[in-house]
């Protein structure tokens, strides 16, 4: 009489070879490209419930409000559940150990993104591709100091949410799941082009012209890079969230959809202004050059952080 164990083994080889293109060898987690897309797709497909919910229900201010504190929440969720169920590792791991250090890179970031933009609007008014047309304005009923709070607010959580989902779950675990393969550095450069590619391809509502792509392929690949040397959230969250706050704030994007500082009219050629324009790339690429001269000067020769390809098994991996 066949015992229990011999009638099962073809049973646990069958369910094995089922599991081998979603479950690593040891069966402790997912494999690097579903972990990878994973937290995107279903933070993405939540972020689209919650919007067209709010939207379709309420009506300025109270849809941007609740918009602010769906994807707050959807953020929120997603940390730990990735860190918990898809990653298996602390949190801290993906570049969110906040310390005075933390704090100090996120403020550099932030400074470093709206200098470029006031960049930007010396460049548009000096070359008279803009005019101002009024100062402290505001869409809808609120008043322009608490319109603006509650945009950067939106602004910086939606900012957050991109760098979790693009740097810290999709490049990491696609630079910690082909290095074995590819070497640690080719892999960490794949990982950094693929998020890119992504990041561009899911900001194509925004793109007019093919030749826009590119426009968000450099951010992507800037906010890539500087994550890939630093293994930290801070820089990329703090350059993303002002850059593209400020880009509102100063007038340098669609007016009157935002709360403006200054108003403008951008009459200058399409190619050179506007959000995606020419003007905006060079403002994207001097933010590369100032984030990447600040780590040089920070922390001296630069390198692939070490926690960018590591795994830290959560628990002991349990």
């Amino acid at each position: 009489m066949s015992t229990p164990t011999t009638d099962r083994s073809p049973w646990r080889r069958i369910r094995r070879w089922l599991a081998w293109p979603i479950r690593t060898r040891d069966g402790r987690r997912l494999r690097a490209p579903i972990r990878a897309v994973l937290p995107l797709v279903t933070t993405f497909l939540a972020l689209a419930v919650v919007q067209t919910a709010v939207r379709t229900r309420f009506e300025h201010p109270v849809r941007e409000l609740l918009e602010l504190l769906g994807i707050a929440a959807i953020l929120a969720v997603a940390v730990v559940a990735s860190a918990r169920l898809i990653d298996r590792r602390p949190t801290a791991e993906y570049g969110l150990a906040v310390d005075r250090r933390w704090v100090r890179s996120l403020a550099v970031g932030a400074g470093i993104g709206t200098a470029v933009n006031a960049g930007a609007l010396a460049v548009v008014l000096g070359a008279d591709w803009a005019a101002v047309t009024g100062v402290t304005e505001a869409p809808g009923v609120l008043p322009f100091l608490p319109a603006t709070v509650g945009a950067f607010a939106l602004v910086a959580v939606a900012a957050a949410w991109e760098e979790f989902v693009f740097r810290a779950t999709m490049l990491k675990n696609l630079a910690e799941g082909g290095q074995d393969s590819l070497g640690r550095r080719p892999a960490v450069l794949l990982a950094v082009l693929l998020s890119a590619l992504v990041f561009a391809a899911l900001h194509g509502g925004k793109v007019t012209h093919p030749g826009q792509y590119g426009y968000y392929l450099l951010a992507g690949a800037i906010l890539g890079g500087v994550y890939a040397l630093t293994g930290d959230l801070a820089l990329p969250i703090g350059f993303h969230a002002l850059y593209n706050y400020t880009q509102g704030l100063f007038g340098l994007g669609v007016s009157g959809a935002v709360p403006e500082l200054l108003a403008l009219d951008l009459v200058g050629p399409s190619r050179w202004v506007g959000e995606e324009g020419l003007v905006h790339v060079g403002a994207a690429a001097a933010g590369g050059v100032l984030l990447v001269a600040y780590l040089r000067r920070r922390d001296g020769a630069l390198k692939v952080a070490d926690r960018v390809t590591r795994w830290t098994p959560r628990d002991g991996g349990e």
